[in-house]
């Protein structure tokens, strides 16, 4: 595959790059369509899965935060392994840990089996900083931001299909553990067909991976979920919240000066600083609030019973996912055509407006809320949003950054969204546990309203956030 690269690094920008490396961009997207069907195939089960497994709503969100929390980590970490030892490699590692997942949590005979199944499946978000690496390696500029864009079109269309099929399954066969074993073998044929094509990137750094700044990342993040938890569980800012908490801050602040000092950072902190990129990584965060910090409660709202907790409309898992259709296709439009928008708008410019979208579509999800069409149409709204910011928003950070670390800045970008998302995951679960209704001990409708205003407030520090970058060349 020698050739093939030094071909792909002497062609000129708008030619068209090698058929062998078309194929294997082909593959990469079929990776990423069965991991969209993976992130997203689960949410409309949601709610029969809390049945099946005896857990509240609250307890719900936990579901989504192990993954996220388990992604935080291991993003990094692959990312990073990926730079020194190759990315294909470890994108083979991360398919097989993601099938383990998928398949323990297809089986799993209780609640903490089926966390553990969700733990493995944080590789998940390791795919596409991966695959994101390996197209920055054998194309250029413009070859490599199409096929990003390609990449991403296919996550979301992916998580298109995840949640209508899985919806319509899980109806058809009525048994969850039926509907789920589709996703685990989807995954697991993943696997074997990474072996086929995809050539291995070539290692740009040396050095070793920062095992010591994967644990005490690790440590941190599970002290601030263990403190965010208690606050379900306390009501407030008792001793057992603030405790964990500090414990977090001062095992990362640990963690930062590590970093900082080591010659082979897992994240490499000093990256992250300047007006040109630093505000990027803080609207990844933010990003992470919303996307996925609204995916479980809108699962939950739709699916509650209006008799009995006051709202909802007692929608069954195929019905939210139609629900969530029209959205999700606005996102799949608008990550494909990323790159003609930025052209005309550059990408500074067309993540703002991303965010604004996604802003007023949380804002009118916080003011109406009381008929389906309301929630469609803002869930349209924020959709259009989404695609366009997971669209361009790896683009301006793997660009912005030395290309000898570019699986580390793909996979930083990821990992800051995971963590926003981890975080708000267990917040949600408290927020949600304080607004509680004293005839069925459901969530209030109050709280799901907070989560929306929450996610709106992301949106507004996300526009700011990219309104002070520092403009790139293109705008």
């Amino acid at each position: 595959m020698s050739g093939v690269r030094a071909a792909q690094r002497t062609d000129g920008p708008g030619q068209e790059a090698p058929a062998s490396v078309r194929a294997v961009v082909g593959l990469l997207v079929l990776f990423e369509l069965t991991s969209g069907f993976l992130q997203t195939g689960l949410v409309p089960l949601l709610p029969s899965l809390g049945d099946h497994h005896h857990v509240g709503d609250s307890a719900l969100n936990w579901v989504t935060s192990v993954q996220l929390l388990a992604g935080a980590v291991l993003v990094p970490v692959f990312g990073r392994l990926g730079d020194l030892h190759g990315h294909r490699r470890m994108l083979r590692i991360a398919l097989a840990c993601v099938a383990a997942g998928s398949l323990l949590v297809a089986l799993a005979p209780n609640y903490p089996a089926l966390l553990a199944g969700r733990v493995l499946q944080g590789a998940l978000v390791a795919l596409l900083p991966l695959e994101i690496a390996l197209v920055s390696d054998r194309l250029p500029t413009d070859l490599a931001r199409s096929a990003i864009a390609r990449l991403v079109g296919a996550l979301t269309l992916g998580s298109l299909l995840g949640a209508v099929v899985m919806g319509a399954l899980a109806k058809s066969v009525g048994d969850i553990r039926v509907a789920l074993l589709v996703p685990a073998v989807l995954a697991a044929l993943c696997v074997p067909v990474s072996f086929l094509f995809i050539p291995e990137s070539v290692p740009k750094t040396s050095g070793r991976p920062d095992w010591p700044g994967a644990v005490l990342l690790g440590v941190a993040l599970v002290c601030l979920l263990a403190g965010v938890s208690r606050m379900e569980e306390d009501g407030g800012l008792s001793v057992g919240v603030l405790l964990p908490v500090a414990g977090a801050l001062a095992v990362g602040a640990v963690w930062a000066r590590h970093e900082l000092r080591s010659d082979d950072p897992l994240v490499d902190l000093r990256a992250m600083r300047g007006r040109r990129v630093a505000p990027f990584y803080l609207t990844s965060f933010l990003f992470g609030v919303m996307y996925f910090g609204s995916q479980t409660p809108n699962s939950t709202f739709l699916a509650a019973d209006p008799d009995t907790d006051g709202y909802g409309f007692a929608l069954s898992a195929l019905h939210i996912a139609l629900v969530s259709l029209p959205a999700t296709l606005a996102a799949l439009a608008t990550s494909g055509a990323t790159a003609v928008i930025a052209r005309r708008l550059g990408y500074r410019r067309t993540l703002m407006a991303a965010f604004t979208l996604m802003t007023v579509g949380f804002t009118s999800l916080a003011c109406f809320h009381s008929a389906v069409w309301q929630i469609v149409a803002a869930l349209v709204v924020s959709g259009t949003g989404v695609g366009a910011a997971l669209g361009a928003m790896p683009t301006v950070i793997v660009e912005a950054t030395d290309p000898a670390r570019t699986g580390v800045a793909s996979a930083l970008y990821n990992n800051v969204k995971t963590v926003g998302g981890a975080v708000t995951g267990g917040a949600v679960a408290a927020l949600l546990s304080g607004f509680t209704t004293r005839a069925s001990g459901s969530p209030d409708e109050g709280g799901y309203v907070m989560v929306w205003a929450l996610c709106a407030l992301a949106g507004v520090a996300a526009v700011a956030g990219v309104a002070v970058a520092r403009r790139t060349e293109d705008g």
